[in-house]
């Protein structure tokens, strides 16, 4: 009986139409443009340039229930309500299972709380669903390095600047080889 009445309550709360999350826009050739881009980008500042453009499009979510989601966990997490920020990622997950920037804002969060255990295996998500992600990997690749397994993080990083050289975190790059190299 108690589903019987949590439906129209649940109704309710969702918008018209949005009982199920469409797919993920597919951004593949606006991708391929901007990383081909980066790979010819000759200042750090042209890198950037492309990679907010970039950052742009993993948050453009799936439809504008998702999209409402998404920037309510946004908002709260730079208003310090972590709390809050982790309940909108856990709805925007829960709506949209397949859309990669939930797991990456629900990772970022609880790296921010240092909860590098909670963090990983939604950066590990996010990674598997938008493998370019830059976002999930040099997350991927700071969670591991807290996690002290600098051999992953260096990696995960090569991996990410592969795919951009300008990264900020390249500069990491040279100590998680040398720890690498210690272990």
């Amino acid at each position: 009986m108690r589903r019987l009445t949590a439906l129209p309550i649940l109704c309710l709360l969702m918008p018209a139409g949005a009982l199920a999350c469409p797919d993920p826009p597919d951004h593949g050739a606006a991708l391929d443009v901007l990383f081909e881009q980066v790979q010819r980008a000759e200042t750090e500042r042209d890198a950037r340039l492309l990679n907010n453009e970039m950052w742009e499009i993993w948050a453009d979510a799936p439809d504008a229930h998702a999209q409402d989601l998404l920037d309510e966990g946004m908002t709260r997490r730079a208003s310090y309500d972590y709390d809050g920020a982790v309940a909108a990622f856990d709805a925007l997950i829960d709506y949209c299972p397949d859309y990669a920037e939930g797991y990456n804002q629900r990772a970022f969060v609880n790296f921010i709380r240092q909860d590098y255990a909670a963090a990983l295996p939604d950066l590990d998500r996010a990674v598997s669903l938008s493998p370019r992600h830059l976002g999930a990997l040099t997350g991927q690749a700071m969670t591991l390095m807290a996690l002290e397994r600098p051999g992953e993080a260096a990696l995960v990083l090569r991996r990410a600047l592969d795919l951009n050289p300008w990264l900020t975190e390249r500069h990491l790059l040279p100590m998680l080889e040398q720890a690498e190299r210690d272990i």
